[in-house]
């Protein structure tokens, strides 16, 4: 794993999360309490999801083969995805499951300092947890980027996904904190039922987002607007190319961006020149964006009105492609 996976972040909230599992589980024991054993499944899965995202990220270091000649660096969105649909259904349907049972048959809590005592410890190490999340988090984030923006544009998705985790953990241990309370205050079980079933909205809540964001990473996403006019500032930073006539990215893992671009250069050049040109373009794309490492650049003669749209069609007003051939259809 790269070193803006976050792999410090994983672990430290894998190590949590296992304690934390186990001191919850055995206050749900002394107590019967929902909310306990909703919060320990929460933990528990949290524990599977962090080395679901160490596992994907040994297996994105694979080397490029014949069946994947740009190697596996994506397997790491796959289990990011993974980490979303066991957020879901195990933590947070099994939580509303309990909620639900608890309200149909409740029953008042035994031992309640227990489950108090251990809310309270798990709160402090969580936050330890977060802790190290956001300070791993802050190395690759922008400055001025906000914390929405960060985990909706993160191409590496190990510390999003433990930021949410780490949040949506404290958060469900403050309602778990809220419904054993009341439930030991007013000796009405019901209020530990209704903690429950606020700690599975939350965590389907939270599922959703990072199956979105993860979605989005499994389908492909290109370089962001600022790295595209980097690029584009990079290509034409020089005698070499008159101008960008068509120009795709790709991400093919966290750490590897595909650039792809049609140039256009002086028709008067010989084949050495061009294929000099094409190496010196290349550098300077490779220093303005040392992610961007696999680089295929095609050369075309420049003519003016003619440059191909993001989406391989011409662009309005024009007839041809850039190639001199109609458009399909």
């Amino acid at each position: 794993m790269s070193a803006t996976g976050g792999g410090r972040a994983i672990i430290a909230a894998f190590l949590a999360n296992m304690g934390i599992a186990i001191a919850k589980f055995l206050a749900w024991l002394v107590s019967g309490s929902a909310s306990m054993l909703a919060e320990a499944i929460h933990s528990l899965a949290d524990s599977g999801n962090q080395l679901l995202l160490l596992l994907g990220g040994r297996r994105a270091r694979r080397s490029a083969d014949r069946e994947h000649p740009f190697g596996y660096g994506r397997e790491r969105y796959v289990y990011a995805f993974v980490v979303s649909i066991i957020l879901f259904s195990v933590g947070g349907l099994f939580s509303l499951y309990e909620g639900v049972d608890k309200l149909t048959h409740p029953h008042e809590l035994e031992n309640v300092w227990i489950p108090i005592a251990v809310l309270v410890i798990a709160i402090v190490l969580e936050s330890f947890s977060l802790r190290t999340a956001v300070k791993e988090s802050n190395h690759v984030r922008l400055p001025g980027q906000s914390w929405v923006s960060f985990v909706r544009r993160s191409k590496a998705p190990e510390l999003p996904v433990v930021l949410l985790e780490d949040i949506a953990a404290l958060t469900g241990l403050v309602f778990a904190l809220f419904g054993v309370g009341l439930a030991a205050l007013t000796h009405n079980p019901v209020f530990d039922a209704i903690g429950t079933l606020m700690i599975g909205t939350l965590l389907i809540l939270v599922a959703i987002v990072l199956g979105i964001e993860t979605k989005s990473l499994l389908v492909g996403e290109g370089a962001t607007e600022a790295d595209h006019d980097r690029i584009v500032a990079a290509i034409e930073d020089g005698p070499e190319v008159d101008r960008v006539i068509h120009l795709k990215t790709l991400y093919l893992g966290p750490d590897e961006l595909l650039v792809a671009a049609k140039l256009a250069l002086p028709a008067d050049e010989t084949l050495t020149a061009v294929a000099a040109h094409i190496n010196t373009v290349e550098e300077r794309i490779r220093a303005a964006l040392p992610v961007a490492r696999a680089i295929y650049l095609e050369p075309d003669l420049d003519r003016a009105g003619t440059d191909v749209a993001p989406g391989g069609a011409t662009a309005a007003g024009t007839g041809t492609l850039a190639d001199g051939t109609p458009p399909a259809g």
